[in-house]
């Protein structure tokens, strides 16, 4: 082992020296972020000691593990649905490799080399893993393909479990510095880079985060075949001549795999909406690493048209059930609205990355919207539940039955899962980032973080009650006298701006005005893409207190989505909210919340874990007893955060709520 670690740090210095590209903003690393905060905290450690856990115990119970113990004999039958079930071990992995890193436990990290190990006794000699095949080569579902990428453009998910094995590698080798999941998915690696290339085997992977997780393994080793092929898997999509391109059926043209034209050539967010993110993050990746214009161009474009035709309020996307996959330009239905959890994570991942790029508020705004409502909606509040799907409306009449209107404890196909256990340790890494002698202070969590300026160390503590409060305080703790830019994001919803490209508004603009001081004194500022530039000499505890004008808000929606029409949704700071049944006399659907109703917001600490509720009064929808009589009458109404929703049990919710009775339906039960 000795020797490899030798080589592979002399190559880790090597490719930090030489290299000449990358993206022109780094991340601060989520290890020099340490959290003290009354929200994330909280949420992280319920993902330590719970979600990690019993992600571990379903993986085990499933027969997820099972199937590798299968592969390593060479004997028995694949015991679980999907080939891609492997998958959920890595991610789970992951997610504990991250969690480590926080906070060392010696007990999970032994139970992760074991686990590991199991890894490395179901890999073939050559690196092939894939424990659908490897347990019988001989009897493997028609499904996967009777040989090795047979089916990897359609449903074999070969390369995309290898995607996650090498992203959990990663992770796991940057948190313990072990390299026993490394060695194996460095081994994988080398295979797939000798199998696909232009010369070689061509195949646009079905579904894609292989892309990702071989940028991830260029970084760690420098290893130029590795972004080589990264490239090549996004260029080759497009080229497949086995569609039939005059069709509109995303499945028959290619475009539910985004593979219908090449991508440089693509306008719009389109198909499978978990297989975009993590392809648009790849492309972003490529972009940033070869300095490809074009393929710049191609995500800028892709970004414009999701965030303004494809995006819904609370930062879903995936509007269609059937494929799983974005609708047309402004088909965001509300009863029906997938919106995929996994979704949510790909996109925070795209749109981290687009700030990387760009250094541009735009991007970290809409990060924010889907990390506390659309990411954040998909886990339940005591870690072991969840969403797959994220509904905007459940309505006891209309209800679609392929929506969720409950959590469930796991699901045949646990993707969702398993990628929260993965994102929630890592978000200290989406707090701070860096560019030379300018520090973004990107989302406000409340923790010190540690950087560097010209070899001089630097500590930047934050102090907040976001999201329910606007009050932030930066204390930076310097030895001695540094100039440099702090940069403030000043998120759009303080602006006037619901969303980027004005897919949503506010129907009424704010005249409150952000306010800065830098040790007790005004601060004369500008704001530059969206944030709030400081240049100063700092010296040691100089304070920045920063208010951010909290008001509850309504946020109308584009004419052009028709079921929005007539109806306002509620925004207090970053937080979506939603009516939901336990509040409102179990019911939701005969809610009418006038234009001109007061909203108050109050903070509840002994409900749902603690929230900020907007109560008002409105005018309900009653049935007499004998059911030939309407009436409307005045009702307190009462809104709480849409991530805590069906926390309590099964009802009614809805996040848009009509300003007035435009139309009526008859319903019987």
């Amino acid at each position: 082992m000795k020797p490899f670690f030798i080589i592979l740090f002399l190559n880790v210095i090597v490719y930090a020296n030489a290299q000449q590209k990358d993206y022109p903003i780094q991340a601060v690393d989520f290890t020099k972020v340490k959290l003290q905060d009354r929200f994330w905290t909280p949420r992280i450690e319920t993902n330590r000691l719970v979600t990690i856990p019993a992600s571990f115990a379903r993986c085990e119970s499933t027969g997820r593990v099972k199937n590798f113990l299968m592969a390593a004999a060479k004997s028995g039958k694949f015991c679980t649905r999907y080939p891609f079930d492997d998958t959920d071990i890595y991610k789970t992995i992951e997610g504990a490799s991250f969690s480590l890193a926080l906070h060392y436990d010696a007990k999970l990290d032994a139970y992760l080399d074991s686990m590991i190990q199991i890894i490395a006794n179901a890999q073939e000699p050559d690196g092939y893993l894939y424990t659908a095949r490897t347990i019988d080569k001989i009897n493997v579902n028609p499904f996967f393909g009777k040989e090795r990428w047979e089916k990897e453009r359609e449903h074999s998910h070969e390369l995309y479990n290898a995607g996650h094995l090498y992203e959990a590698a990663a992770a796991h080798f940057l948190a313990t510095k072990k390299t026993n999941l490394l060695n194996i998915a460095l081994k994988n690696a080398d295979l797939v880079c000798s199998v696909f290339g232009p010369d070689k085997r061509h195949v646009a992977p079905g579904h894609e985060i292989i892309e990702m997780g071989l940028v991830k393994l260029y970084r760690i080793t420098g290893k130029a075949e590795y972004l080589n092929t990264a490239k090549y898997f996004i260029e080759e999509r497009g080229n497949y001549k086995g569609y039939d391109t005059k069709s509109k059926d995303p499945f028959k043209n290619g475009a539910y795999w985004q593979d219908d034209i090449p991508v440089k050539q693509q306008q719009e967010a389109e198909g499978h909406a978990v297989r975009a993110g993590y392809l648009y993050s790849a492309m972003a990746d490529i972009a940033a690493l070869t300095d490809d214009k074009d393929m710049l161009a191609a995500v800028d474009r892709i970004w414009n048209n999701e965030t303004g035709k494809k995006m819904y309020v609370q930062g879903g996307v995936g509007a269609i059930g059937d494929g799983e996959r974005y609708g047309a330009n402004y088909e965001l239905p509300n009863a029906t609205a997938y919106n995929e959890t996994c979704a949510a994570i790909a996109n925070i991942y795209f749109n981290q990355r687009m700030f990387l790029l760009h250094g541009d508020a735009q991007y970290v705004d809409v990060l924010e919207k889907i990390l506390y409502n659309g990411f954040l909606s998909g886990v339940g509040l005591d870690g072991k539940s969840f969403f797959y799907t994220n509904a905007l409306q459940i309505h006891n009449f209309l209800h679609h039955p392929d929506m969720e209107s409950e959590r469930s404890g796991w699901f045949e196909c646990s993707c969702c899962p398993t990628n929260i256990a993965r994102l929630m340790p890592s978000i200290p890494g989406y707090i701070y980032a860096q560019k030379k002698d300018s520090i973004y202070a990107n989302l406000f969590i409340s923790g010190i973080a540690s950087l560097q300026i010209n070899d001089q160390k630097i500590e930047l503590k934050q102090e907040n009650n976001y999201p329910w409060d606007g009050n932030l305080k930066f204390t930076i703790h310097t030895e001695q006298p540094i100039n440099f830019y702090m940069l403030i994001r000043i998120p759009g919803w303080a602006q006037n701006v619901a969303i980027p490209n004005n897919l949503y508004h506010f129907t009424n603009q704010s005249t409150s005005k952000v306010l800065i001081s830098v040790n007790g004194k005004n601060a004369d500022f500008k704001i530059q893409n969206g944030y709030a530039v400081l240049k100063r000499t700092w010296k040691k505890n100089d304070l920045i207190q920063v208010v951010l004008p909290m008001e509850s808000r309504r946020v109308a929606a584009d004419t052009m989505i028709n079921d929005n029409i007539g109806k306002l949704s509620l925004q207090r700071g970053p937080i979506m909210y939603c009516a939901e049944w336990k509040d409102n006399a179990g019911k939701t659907s005969n809610i009418i919340l006038p234009a001109n109703s007061k909203l108050n917001a109050a903070f509840v600490p002994d409900l749902l874990n603690g929230v900020m509720v907007l109560r008002s009064q409105s005018s309900q929808v009653e049935i007499s007893t004998n059911g030939q009589d309407i009436k409307t009458i005045t009702k307190p109404f009462t809104a709480i955060p849409y991530y805590a929703w069906a926390n309590r049990g099964k009802g009614e919710m809805t996040v848009w709520i009509p300003e007035k009775v435009t139309a009526t339906e008859l319903f019987t039960k």
